[in-house]
Formats: C-alpha cells, sequence, structure tokens
C-alpha cells in the first residue's frame, strides 16, 4: 500500500482559498438574514433588542425599570434607583407625585428628558 501524500499548497494559494470560502460564508450568512423578497419586516420581527435609539422607548424603559424593580413591587425606591446613575441623580426631580418612589410612568418619563 502506498501512503497518501499530502498536498502542500503555496502561502499564496492557501490565502486566496481562506478569503474564497469566508467570502463565501459572508454571503450565506447574509442570504439567510434577509427576509424574503419584497416583504419589508415590521420591528416586532426584528430580532434584536431593545435600547436607546431603536425607535421604542417605551420597551426599553419598561426592561430597565423591571431589571431595577428588585423587590417586584412595581416601583423604583431610591435604592433600587441607585443601580441607574441617570436616574438615580435626579431621583427627586422625576418622582413627580413625592412619594419616595418612582412609578413607571415617572421612570420613563425621566428616560425620554
Amino acid at each position: 500500500m502506498k501512503a497518501q501524500q499530502r498536498r502542500n499548497y503555496s502561502f499564496d494559494t492557501r490565502s486566496v482559498m481562506l478569503f474564497a470560502a469566508l467570502s463565501l460564508g459572508g454571503v450565506g450568512a447574509l442570504q439567510a438574514q434577509t427576509s424574503s423578497p419584497g416583504k419589508t419586516a415590521s420591528p416586532s420581527e426584528v430580532p434584536y433588542s431593545y435600547g436607546p435609539g431603536t425607535g421604542n422607548p417605551s420597551k426599553a424603559a419598561t426592561t430597565a425599570f423591571q431589571r431595577a424593580d428588585a423587590d417586584k413591587d412595581g416601583k423604583l425606591s431610591e435604592k433600587e434607583a441607585a443601580q441607574l446613575p441617570a436616574i438615580s441623580q435626579r431621583f427627586k426631580d422625576l418622582d413627580a407625585d413625592h412619594n419616595g418612589t418612582l412609578s413607571p410612568t415617572e421612570f420613563e418619563k425621566g428616560l425620554l428628558s
């Protein structure tokens, strides 16, 4: 039996082959991400998380509020708001009803201002 010989390609050949493989892989990934022709994806179909500048500040505010609300009582105490520096610095100004907590509405107004 004859031993199999390993092909030794030059560096240039290997570089071109690697570039071609990466390019084709990138095209395949791009093709998989695009929606069907003629159809525009609605915001609810976009697989990205919400955040500042995504066009849905209400969803971003709700998510941030729920994460900060440690005791899940539906309001943020001053201690809970300390996790969010932008909110904690203006806590007293945002607390419109002066009850010592922020409601989701007060919190959202604080994010938008």
